[in-house]
């Protein structure tokens, strides 16, 4: 069972074939911390998915489908938090065999996802504090090559 105050590692894979997850958390067990998995998830992929490059197949794992979609901007708060590292599939073996023998895309499987689908057309995101946006000044400062950037833009840029 999932601790979710305890810090979360999710290892994913895909293949031609299917999606693979793994969610794993350090616990506590006689006194020393041991990783381990809570959750699997696996489901095959569709036809319009077969067409995906491995960069978006493997986003594709973190987020299955659409109705997963307040999760992923739910996240968005632990960006500073998290760490996204590729890992091959020997040093997470439970990621890649669940990418290679994934369960069927039918309603029983609890990450089914039906055929027909309904576009995203747009999202707005509301509630976005001041702070946020001065974070993002501050790091566009400390980038070199965005600093040269915005001098250039804004050297030729007259205020109205």
């Amino acid at each position: 069972m999932s601790d979710w105050k305890l810090p979360s590692k999710l290892y994913i894979d895909s293949c031609g074939e299917g999606l693979g997850s793994a969610l794993h958390q350090t616990q506590i067990i006689n006194d020393k911390p041991v990783e381990g998995p809570t959750c699997f998830i696996s489901r095959q992929i569709k036809p319009t998915e077969a067409r995906y490059v491995p960069s978006q197949m493997e986003c594709l794992c973190s987020i299955p489908n659409r109705n997963m979609l307040r999760w992923k901007i739910a996240i968005q708060e632990y960006r500073g938090n998290m760490t996204i590292a590729h890992k091959s599939g020997n040093i997470h073996k439970d990621a890649d065999g669940l990418s290679q023998w994934a369960l069927a895309n039918t309603p029983k499987n609890p990450v089914w996802v039906p055929q027909e689908e309904y576009h995203i057309e747009g999202i707005c995101v509301t509630d976005i504090g001041t702070e946020f946006f001065n974070k993002l000044k501050e790091r566009y400062k400390m980038d070199k090559n965005c600093h040269i950037l915005c001098q250039l833009l804004m050297k030729n840029c007259k205020d109205p």
